[in-house]
């Protein structure tokens, strides 16, 4: 590890503190370039200390408000932030097209401050595993707190729980399918829940309605809060985030549940099973590139269509062969 002198700068840059070095390593990290696994495993004693906060919900509920206002309450606490903004992937460049860092521009000015946009490049739940990786690196840069603002597309964000150490579910008043969206899923992952644009009719009607669901939540057997041994119960905070009405107890909630968690073992135990969901995904992603492109799979399909349309062989057939020689590849 750390044998390429060019990997061996970049570190050195990295923990010297380089904004720019930064800003390579999570390129190199985004855009799977040579050598960003040892990177990433270089870097990987030193993650553990921030606080990663995913904020989620439907789209058009105020997340990219609320992170700038949770963002400027860090700062003036001097609390080093983090924004990593999950964006819709294009379908033709696989960039990121909503680009946060210009809706965000008044935080995104500040040196305690860094921002990075990220393309949802199709993965499920509008989460890639680089998202993960970069949240890692962007951990061992020393960044105090990490915000992740996810895409919004309901159920989907479930994966949020992959990432963070503490989910906000974001919801409004006239969203008219808030307890819907509950009810998909997301309902049993959220550590606290926010009724942001909280000044506007209805509001106090699904605030009852969260309040319930969630009482209904705390006697349901099996949910993932109860097996981390979480004995957490989430709130509800009301917030204007445009005016900045109710984030300061929004942040002083998420750092409750960062000392409860902490207190109780229960963040131990999140990161843990963290580690195991990503380590799998290390693995298929390794398997995946040693298939198609190491032991050249992608050439065996196209070779093997023919018998597969045909009829002489089935896709499973086709599949094992192409596993098989994959291993045996390995194995030479």
């Amino acid at each position: 590890m750390g044998s390429d002198p060019n990997i061996d700068k970049l570190m050195a840059e990295f923990r010297e503190g380089g904004v720019r070095a930064l800003a390579k390593t999570i390129s190199m990290v985004e855009n799977g370039q040579a050598g960003f696994e040892e990177i990433l495993s270089l870097l990987h004693p030193a993650v553990g200390s921030a606080h990663r906060i995913g904020i989620t919900g439907p789209p058009g509920v105020g997340k990219s408000t609320l992170v700038q206002g949770l963002a400027r309450h860090y700062r003036e606490s001097d609390n080093t932030v983090a924004v990593v903004a999950v964006d819709p992937t294009s379908p033709f460049t696989g960039g990121a097209l909503l680009g946060d860092r210009i809706r965000m521009e008044s935080i995104a000015l500040d040196d305690g401050v860094f921002m990075r946009s990220m393309a949802t490049r199709g993965a499920s739940g509008g989460l890639a595993i680089t998202t993960r990786e970069v949240c890692d690196v962007l951990d061992a840069f020393g960044f105090d707190r990490i915000l992740i603002e996810t895409v919004g597309t309901g159920q989907s964000e479930l994966a949020i729980t992959g990432t963070a150490d503490t989910t906000v579910l974001v919801l409004v008043p006239e969203s008219g399918d808030g307890v819907q969206v509950l009810k998909a899923g997301v309902m049993e992952i959220a550590d606290v829940y926010v009724v942001n644009k909280s000044d506007r009719p209805g509001a106090d009607h699904l605030m009852r309605e969260i309040q319930d669901m969630l009482a209904i939540r705390a006697e349901a057997p099996g949910l993932p809060h109860q097996a981390t041994g979480d004995n957490w119960n989430p709130p509800v905070i009301r917030t204007v985030a445009i005016e900045g009405e109710g984030v300061g107890e929004l942040a002083d909630t998420l750092e409750q549940h960062a000392t409860a968690m902490r207190t109780s073992g229960a963040l131990d135990r999140r990161r843990s099973e963290r580690l195991r969901k990503h380590t799998r995904e290390v693995v298929n992603r390794f398997l995946e590139r040693h298939i198609w492109q190491v032991s050249n799979g992608q050439q065996r399909l196209e070779d093997g269509l023919t018998r597969v349309s045909s009829g002489e062989m089935s896709p499973y057939q086709l599949a094992e062969e192409i596993v098989d020689a994959a291993l045996r590849a390995r194995g030479s």
